[in-house]
């Protein structure tokens, strides 16, 4: 959440992880940067943490980042329902608790610097909810 302008603010990390694995294996045409990998394998293989606790890594509380960006693309690029998610092979207690915290973590996106619009429904402009009265835990969505 750092800095005036996030350049992946609209990517799913498995998007990121792909990404970085093909610039390392090319270099654009007019490119200025060096030729061969730019983005240290250590980075890219290192596993992520919100760094809210020593040695916390976000697969203690989250499913595996190819489940994860499914659950997400399915209820927020696409608007589906826990149960539509769910047909779509999810277990049903999984994708009820990543919609409870995307959900609780909206304020988090009120917060976040702009960026890039890459997707067809980014975070911050194309999706909102409310941030109050505890919206989603005691009523809609």
């Amino acid at each position: 959440m750092c800095g005036g302008f996030s350049v992946l603010k609209d990517l799913y990390k498995t998007t990121v992880f792909a990404l970085a694995h093909w610039r390392n294996g090319r270099r654009p045409p007019g490119a200025l940067g060096p030729q061969g990998p730019v983005i240290p394998e250590s980075i890219i293989n290192r596993q992520p943490t919100a760094e809210l606790r020593p040695n916390q890594k976000d697969q203690d509380t989250l499913p595996p980042y190819e489940q994860l960006d499914a659950i997400l693309q399915g209820l927020v690029d696409e608007d589906l329902s826990v149960e539509e998610v769910t047909r779509r092979g999810h277990p049903a207690e999984v994708v009820r608790y990543v919609e409870k915290m995307v959900l609780r973590a909206e304020y988090k996106r009120r917060q976040a610097p702009p960026g890039v619009k890459i997707t067809r429904r980014n975070f911050g402009r194309d999706r909102r909810y409310p941030i109050t009265n505890h919206y989603g835990e005691d009523g809609p969505p």
